[in-house]
């Protein structure tokens, strides 16, 4: 019978943690992340990370035993340095916040782009590694979180229920966006650059609107839809 330790050895994971082995991990995740961003997800394969990185596939294998692992450790990672930066929030109000953490959200991805462009498929529209699938739970919460403290902690912040369907709501909203960010073809990504500018200007009147009976019913309602849709269980 297999001990916990070997059975942790038989799936891949390296037994404990060494500098080595640390800095051989991220040279492997390197050469993956820059095989998908030049050939797409479905071209690159693994042994073509192995080749290029000037290793074995077994010992690729040892730190990623799929593709999906690497996408995975992806967004971990870029979930993790965004749900840091968000920490230290300016006060104010709930919009101005919004914007605060969108912008920073797009910092964070902006080294990843070409990547990120090349998962889209993925992101969108994969039920095992997409945005919405139960792998990536724990890096969706810590981002979606971001955006609920965003309005919860803001000096004009709703009550209760309402403030948590609309952090959801601009959590949904910065997807958007970060979705027209990477399909954005303008010099510079000119145009993500001004439907920021837009939200900026037109934020005012939203939170205005939130004051009155149906748009409130709207937000109450669009969350609950969301939790439906979009964070519930998957169907069986």
């Amino acid at each position: 019978m297999f001990t916990e330790k070997t059975t942790a050895r038989k799936r891949g994971r390296p037994p404990g943690r060494t500098p080595e082995g640390d800095a051989a991990r991220r040279r492997l995740y390197e050469s993956a992340l820059a095989l998908i961003a030049e050939r797409g997800y479905e071209a690159a394969t693994l042994r073509d990370v192995a080749a290029r990185a000037g290793v074995s596939p077994a010992l690729l294998y040892r730190y990623f035993p799929s593709k999906r692992s690497v996408v995975l450790a992806l967004y971990d990672e870029l979930s993790e340095a965004f749900a840091g930066k968000t920490r230290e929030m300016p006060r104010g109000r709930w919009r101005d916040r919004f914007i605060h953490t969108l912008e920073l959200s797009l910092r964070v991805l902006g080294p990843h782009r070409v990547t990120l462009r090349a998962l889209v498929p993925v992101l969108v529209g994969d039920a095992g590694e997409g945005v919405f699938a139960e792998a990536t739970a724990s890096s969706r919460v810590r981002v979606q979180a971001a955006f609920e403290t965003a309005v919860a902690g803001a000096t004009d912040v709703p009550e209760a229920r309402l403030a948590g369907a609309a952090g959801r709501m601009l959590y949904l909203i910065h997807l958007g966006v970060i979705l027209w960010w990477l399909l954005d073809r303008s010099p510079g990504q000119r145009a993500t650059a001004e439907l920021v500018l837009l939200f900026r200007k037109i934020l005012p009147a939203a939170a205005v609107a939130l004051r009155l009976p149906p748009l409130r019913g709207f937000v109450l309602g669009a969350d609950a839809l969301f939790a439906e849709a979009l964070a519930g269980d998957p169907e069986e």
